[in-house]
């Protein structure tokens, strides 16, 4: 199978953990949109969805969703996303959409995450694929120097030729060369970076279930 055919496998294979009558969770990334592609099957039984990006609310209303804010909802019984990296914990690399900063935050809203990837996103030690750092861009160069400190090479995200800007106005660092084997404490330790506004290590919002599609089908792993 293709990595397309394997993101829609998955994409529909997750529907079964959303609940008819609540609001969902919903993450950004092409495994997600393969999902909301799916949750439109079911739209006239969920109440609507909260979105981790603009590019994923556009899609979402487009498919007939209604989303809400964050602040509207208390708590979201699941958030469905995928991943850059996931290891045998649960412990993601997430961001290369650029929208790690609001998928923490529904994240931390929610009582379950469930990640959706293809099984080219296991791993066994987080790192390979270049961390996503959200910044304010005052503090780029700074940031950049602390990981340089620490082995890794840091590079400012383009966009046709200028920064990336995210959702949030910010920046985006991507950091190749780190081998993130204490990914709770690499999270809580670059998170408190003045400047820093989230690094892409979910670890302590990190996944409890991951329906990992491969050749043989869709794979569902367990981390509670």
């Amino acid at each position: 199978m293709t990595q397309d055919e394997l993101k829609t496998l998955v994409g529909q294979a997750v529907l079964q953990y959303v609940t008819p009558g609540e609001i969902v969770g919903v993450g950004t990334g092409s495994t997600v949109n393969k999902f909301i592609e799916a949750l439109a099957t079911m739209k006239g039984q969920i109440i609507g969805a909260v979105s981790s990006s603009e590019a994923s609310t556009a899609r979402l209303k487009a498919a007939g969703i209604a989303v809400f804010d964050c602040n509207e909802v208390e708590e979201l019984s699941v958030y469905i996303d995928g991943a850059d990296e996931i290891d045998a914990h649960g412990y993601m690399i997430k961001g290369g959409g650029a929208a790690l900063t609001r998928e923490k935050i529904v994240a931390a809203q929610s009582r379950r995450f469930v990640c959706i990837a293809d099984a080219s996103k296991r791993v066994r030690t987080l790192g390979a694929f270049p961390l996503p750092v959200e910044v304010i861009p005052m503090a780029a160069h700074r940031i950049m120097r602390q990981f340089v400190a620490l082995g890794g090479t840091p590079t400012l995200r383009l966009q046709d030729g200028k920064p990336l800007v995210t959702d949030n106005g910010q920046h985006i660092l991507d950091v190749v060369g780190l081998q993130i084997t204490d990914p709770l404490g690499f999270e809580s330790m670059v998170n408190q970076w003045p400047g820093v506004v989230t690094v892409g290590v979910f670890a302590h919002q990190r996944a409890q279930v991951c329906l990992l599609g491969t050749d043989e089908g869709v794979k569902t792993l367990h981390f509670e």
